[in-house]
């Protein structure tokens, strides 16, 4: 506690979050925790008999609390009486374009029906043209709530709305009217300038792929990028790369800092950092201040604040104040992945960099620091993510650890070069041949990136992670930093003892789920699937063969890392059927 009690404290405030999500205490008991609060911080500030050890424990418990109470506060919703299931006519606004599918472009936004409001996301016909911030539509729609899903494997896409307080779904197919608003803010006017840089960037003569690219790197818009690209930048383990992250403030804010040096008198250099925050807080208003964003310019913010103290930077520290001010304003962020992942690649950064870093040859050069910081760092982060990303996505490819050192260390060069592309044409300064000289460069790293995803050989999927397999590999993680720091008998039976334990913990999770038999009816739209499950094989059956690769995508492989099915098998569903057989065991269909 004498060292990171910040951190101590945001672990308990955390804790308390995920305590009230699971019990979901009610209004009587939340009533008990703020008076055990209030009479913990009267105690604390009037009373001097406390030992420092019980201070710090009513500390933790206050903390804890803390996060009870803000999460309960939170999730109050207000109940709206809406008919659904049925058609009616909405008035609607957009404050937020999404992906968009082959058959809907997708929105989020706030609808009007009759007396009622509420957030919904509205899909809209693939050949309608875009919606804008500028104006009201109005159109009949059918509006539904989110869909449960039917097993606990599947995706709880309407758990996922709710913590973004989005309770409908709103499906347009008839004729979209529109009129011009009057009441446009600051908020919807910034919305509408990027939208229009957006549009200015589709209207260039770079190819498809290199617009969406530039748009998803720098106005972190990746609703138009085609689903293969994706696809390889994931497989590549490069998705970060796309996302608006800690790379690229951090960028962005050094090519801010860099001409603000060259402008500010040497007696007045705080005032350049002061102007970059600034900068980069403007730019994160810009494109939007999404999660990623909005994470990585706090943390910024609060690291550059010790600095113009004059203390030294404490990497957990700044870390630990960044979740608070995050987390007071919205505890639903503490279950956003990204978030997960971003917070938990900065502690490995933080536990593993160093040590790691005793391994290479010593940097006596810029060139060298840039290198081997950047491997350094970058595997550091991959590893302690690493069982988030199997529990999450239950895929990884060793691939992405070379691409990562190939590509991230010229990831710096690629986002400057695509912020001053984006500058240019937002003030409408095209250049021909600068423009044609960004689209090769993109197509060689897009090039680059598709031949890593290609590598199948090295790419693992359908790796099943429960959470007790998630913290027992996270312990082994945890031992890993003091045996590269000192190899040694105790150090390396610590790392062998967690890893021993961790395929314990898995072979007995294999055990256990392969000792079950199931018959289970899936739903797929229109289409209807048939799964049997024994020991660790299963076989499908499918009533419309013609979408098989998306019923593995979202059906099949996530139900093989759930129940740690290792060999499945794919069958036609004939329209009349009564009974099925699988390994000599005949299955009625009732």
């Amino acid at each position: 506690m004498n060292k990171q009690p910040l951190l101590i404290l945001a672990i308990c405030f955390i804790l308390g979050i995920f305590f009230q999500d699971n019990c979901l205490l009610g209004k009587k008991y939340i009533y008990g925790v703020a008076i055990l609060n209030l009479s913990i911080l009267i105690s604390l500030f009037f009373t001097t008999y406390f030992l420092y050890r019980t201070k710090v424990i009513l500390l933790g418990v206050m903390f804890f609390g803390l996060g009870i109470i803000l999460h309960f506060c939170n999730n109050i919703s207000q109940s709206t009486d809406i008919d659904i299931n049925k058609k009616s006519t909405i008035i609607f606004k957009i404050s937020q374009k999404l992906n968009s599918t082959e058959k809907y472009k997708k929105y989020e936004g706030i609808a009007q029906a009759g007396k009622h409001s509420f957030n919904s996301i509205f899909y809209i016909p693939g050949d309608h043209k875009e919606l804008d911030f500028e104006h009201y539509y109005k159109a009949e729609s059918y509006i539904m709530k989110p869909a449960l899903p039917q097993y606990t494997y599947q995706f709880n896409y309407a758990r996922y709305l709710n913590r973004k307080n989005i309770g409908y779904q709103v499906f347009i197919s008839s004729e979209v009217f529109s009129s011009e608003r009057r009441d446009l803010n600051f908020k919807d006017k910034v919305r509408q300038s990027r939208l229009d840089v957006l549009k200015r960037i589709d209207n260039t003569e770079m190819s498809v792929k290199t617009r969406a690219f530039l748009k998803g790197i720098i106005l972190a818009d990746r609703t138009e990028m085609d689903a293969a690209t994706v696809k390889d930048f994931n497989r590549a383990g490069l998705i970060h790369f796309l996302a608006i992250s800690g790379t690229h403030i951090v960028v962005i804010f050094g090519i801010f800092y860099f001409l603000m040096i060259r402008i500010i008198p040497l007696r007045l250099r705080k005032y350049a950092v002061v102007l970059s925050l600034g900068f980069i807080w403007l730019f994160a208003l810009f494109i939007g201040f999404g999660s990623s964003v909005l994470r990585s310019c706090i943390m910024l913010t609060v690291y550059f604040i010790f600095v113009l103290l004059q203390r030294k930077p404490d990497l957990l520290h700044s870390l630990a104040l960044s979740a608070f001010i995050i987390l007071i304003l919205d505890t639903q962020q503490l279950f956003d992945v990204g978030f997960q992942l971003s917070f938990v690649a900065v502690l490995g950064i933080f536990w593993l960099n160093q040590p790691l870093l005793k391994y290479f040859p010593k940097q006596d050069n810029y060139f060298k620091k840039l290198i081997f910081n950047t491997i350094t760092i970058s595997l550091s982060a991959q590893l302690a993510t690493l069982p988030l990303v199997l529990y999450y996505f239950h895929q990884f490819s060793l691939i992405s650890i070379i691409a990562n050192f190939i590509i991230v260390p010229f990831s710096e060069m690629i986002i400057v070069f695509s912020f001053l592309m984006t500058a240019l044409i937002a003030f409408g300064l095209n250049f021909n041949w600068i423009e044609k000289i960004y689209d090769v460069v993109i197509q060689i790293l897009l090039e680059v990136i598709h031949w890593f995803a290609e590598v199948d050989f090295l790419f693992m999927s359908n790796i099943p992670m429960n959470l007790i397999e998630l913290f027992s590999i996270s312990i082994a993680i945890y031992f890993l930093r003091a045996m590269i720091l000192k190899y040694n008998f105790k150090n390396s039976m610590n790392l062998t003892i967690a890893v021993f334990v961790f395929f314990i913990m898995k072979i007995g999770s294999n055990i256990v789920e392969n000792q079950k038999e199931e018959m289970l009816f899936h739903t797929f739209g229109k289409h209807e699937i048939i799964s049997v499950k024994k020991g660790n094989t299963a076989c499908f059956w499918i009533s419309d063969i013609a979408d098989r690769d998306k019923v593995v995508q979202f059906i099949i492989m996530p139900y093989c890392s759930s129940r740690r099915v290792d060999h499945f098998e794919i069958k036609m569903l004939p329209k009349s059927i009564e009974k099925m057989v699988f390994q000599g065991r005949v299955y009625e269909l009732k």
